[in-house]
């Protein structure tokens, strides 16, 4: 039933230097089977008409995800616009390329 592969990002851990400057380590990922689906036609236009470009959808299992807001799939770094739960059981991750942080 899954057919894609995604990897989920949780930002690195927070320490500091030896000038004590904070310091960002690397994030850690974590791979989760997804269904790789396309933006509904109406989501996309209206949320592209407020500067949002969802581009992809992926579904993946709600207990699965710990509310990471970036992944990885094929390559390529997505960001999480918003979730949607459907049946509770599965949950859909409405990604864009663009960051929404300003």
């Amino acid at each position: 039933m899954w057919r894609d592969v995604v990897y989920l990002l949780t930002p690195g851990e927070k320490t500091r230097d030896k000038y004590g400057a904070e310091v960002i380590g690397e994030p850690i990922q974590r791979e989760v089977m997804a269904n790789r689906k396309s933006v509904r036609q109406t989501e996309f236009y209206q949320a592209h008409a407020v500067g949002i470009r969802p581009e992809i959808v992926f579904e993946v299992q709600a207990a699965e995800y710990q509310q990471e807001q970036t992944l990885i799939h094929e390559g390529t770094t997505y960001h999480v616009v918003r979730t949607y739960s459907k049946s509770g059981e599965h949950l859909e991750l409405v990604c864009s390329r663009t960051s929404l942080e300003v």
